[in-house]
């Protein structure tokens, strides 16, 4: 009788350490549900947090800037310790720009040009979306970027900024809806 309650109640703590566990993960940042096979359970996985290269590679939303990332070799000083702040283009932000001046920015012959445009993106530093305020900013390239505030309406030199504070390892993602050109 005494090894029933004894292991009624290992079970009991068990379980609610389980439930407190899991209640735990849902609040910390990047976690995602996942089923175990053929139970009808759910687990939480912590996901390991990705460098800002990882972040746009695997956003399907960003995949034109990766591949424009890999064309300019960017990717390797992007996978460095940052930290980096990226105003992010949507590939449809870079469909407006037209497919022969994509097309051009892809050339041999005008790397330099590329990487001029995409290191305009970037700004040292974590710059989270709650510490932004109207102010202007300088890039890796050392052009100025125009940041204005209004109400909860945040521009970077006129591209609206759609989605923010993809964090990762090395800085922070903002997705933005236009290509910005020097």
């Amino acid at each position: 009788m005494k090894y029933a309650k004894l292991l009624g109640s290992t079970l009991a703590a068990s379980l609610a350490l389980s439930f407190a566990s899991l209640q735990a993960l849902e609040v910390m940042e990047g976690t995602h549900t996942k089923d175990v096979k053929n139970t009808g359970m759910h687990t939480k996985d912590a996901f390991v947090k990705s460098d800002v290269i990882k972040i746009i590679k695997d956003n399907p939303d960003l995949s034109t800037l990766g591949t424009l990332i890999q064309t300019a070799n960017l990717q390797t000083i992007l996978a460095g310790t940052g930290p980096f702040t990226i105003f992010a283009p949507t590939n449809e932000a870079f469909e407006k720009l037209g497919k022969d001046k994509l097309n051009d920015l892809m050339k041999p012959e005008n790397k330099d040009k590329l990487i001029q445009i995409l290191t305009y993106h970037i700004v040292p530093g974590n710059v989270m979306a709650k510490d932004v305020k109207t102010e202007e900013v300088k890039t890796i390239n050392g052009k100025v970027l125009d940041i204005k505030v209004d109400g909860t309406t945040v521009t970077v030199d006129g591209a609206k900024v759609v989605k923010t504070d993809h964090v990762g390892t090395n800085g922070v993602v903002h997705v933005i809806d236009k290509v910005l050109i020097p």
